[in-house]
């Protein structure tokens, strides 16, 4: 249930880009520098030297749902016992509470922005609040659509990929809801007898192209890489999302070592186009005059003790319980592939157990979590 991860990696790429932010504000970056060096003190929102910060991820650009969060992570940040919780929160977990029709929490951060401009990450946290029964101090959204364009400013990543990559069902963007030449009698038909997210994929392929990547070492410009972090549907081990955060933590390491490697810094115009890309790709509700802090904390969290909590329907080859199930696909759930608590939907007292004894002890597991 539980996975190490590279401490570095969790913070890494936040503390770039700030970084790159007081760069780019050449007047503003040393006092910033000094404050760095001979202030060691943190001064974010916290209990007992806990933060609870909420990482997201959108696709961004013209596609269909450009606001839905296809990553959702919440960090729990303990500087007093130097270690961090990474729980991830699936996509498709039902959120019964969301007012649109579609309830799954991808939906929220849209939800939020569509009623009110600034609207999705009050909405959002208080759902993974509602969730996790842990309060959000802050959280951070970035658009991977401004995460290509910067990728490809300082000339792509090179990306030891561990095992060939074969995903015949990675979606194309503005095709979501291509028809594939089905009339909407025949979909709504189809739709409602689905038993499984594989028979929609088989039935409507126009939606999907194949990604393939050899096992070496691969040169990937922006467009390439955000392929190979997000594909959910490889043959084989690398479609778990063990296999995808893996992914995931090396592209985030390659981005966030080139970023600031000299090349990159002693580069005005390279400077000033990728602050310009990333303050266009970043909604949070982090301050200003509270970066450095962060900057810091990255500092002091350098070589803190990783987890992950994992929050799935379990493995079966693994013997492993999960905290999820997939109910039946019916109008109670829009006629959609979702996951649902294996303790009722809506349902979270089992996650918020599981959550807190993650981040108050090292011994937790699934099984020990009574059922309610």
């Amino acid at each position: 249930m539980l996975k190490k991860r590279n401490p570095k990696v969790l913070i890494g790429i936040f503390v770039a880009i700030l970084v790159l932010f007081f760069i780019a504000k050449t007047a503003s970056f040393y006092p910033f520098l000094f404050h760095l060096v001979f202030d060691k003190g943190v001064s974010l929102k916290q209990t007992d030297n806990k933060i609870n910060v909420l990482i997201l991820g959108i696709g961004g650009g013209s596609h269909d749902g450009p606001n839905l969060t296809d990553t959702i992570i919440l960090a729990n940040l303990n500087q007093k016992d130097n270690k961090v919780i990474l729980a991830s929160i699936p996509r498709d977990l039902w959120m019964p509470d969301l007012s649109k029709a579609d309830k799954k929490i991808n939906n929220a951060y849209a939800d939020g922005e569509a009623k009110r401009k600034g609207g999705g990450i009050p909405l959002v946290k208080a759902a993974v609040s509602k969730i996790t029964g842990q309060q959000i101090d802050y959280a951070v959204r970035i658009d991977f659509s401004g995460f290509v364009k910067a990728v490809d400013i300082i000339g792509g990543l090179d990306i030891n990929v561990d095992n060939i990559l074969d995903d015949y069902a990675y979606p194309i963007s503005g095709k979501e809801s291509d028809p594939c030449g089905f009339t909407s009698e025949d979909i709504e038909l189809f739709i409602a007898s689905a038993s499984a997210e594989l028979e929609v994929q088989e039935k409507f392929s126009c939606r999907y192209k194949r990604l393939y990547f050899d096992q070496g070492l691969n040169h990937m410009d922006g467009q390439t890489a955000l392929e190979f972090v997000r594909s959910r549907h490889a043959i084989g081990n690398e479609g778990t999302d063990f296999a995808r955060s893996k992914r995931q933590e090396k592209v985030i390491n390659a981005f966030k070592e080139k970023l600031l490697s000299a090349k990159t810094l002693i580069n005005p115009a390279k400077v000033l186009s990728l602050y310009s890309v990333l303050k266009n790709s970043i909604d949070t509700d982090i301050k200003q005059e509270e970066f450095d802090d962060f900057v810091r904390l990255g500092q002091v969290l350098s070589k803190a003790k990783i987890k992950s909590a994992i929050i799935d329907t379990g493995d079966d080859a693994l013997n492993r319980e999960g905290l999820l199930i997939n109910p039946l696909i019916t109008s109670v759930y829009n006629y959609e592939w979702v996951l649902i608590p294996r303790v009722g939907s809506g349902n979270f007292s089992e996650i918020q157990k599981y959550i807190n004894c993650e981040i108050i002890s090292d011994n937790c597991s699934v099984s020990k979590i009574p059922l309610n």
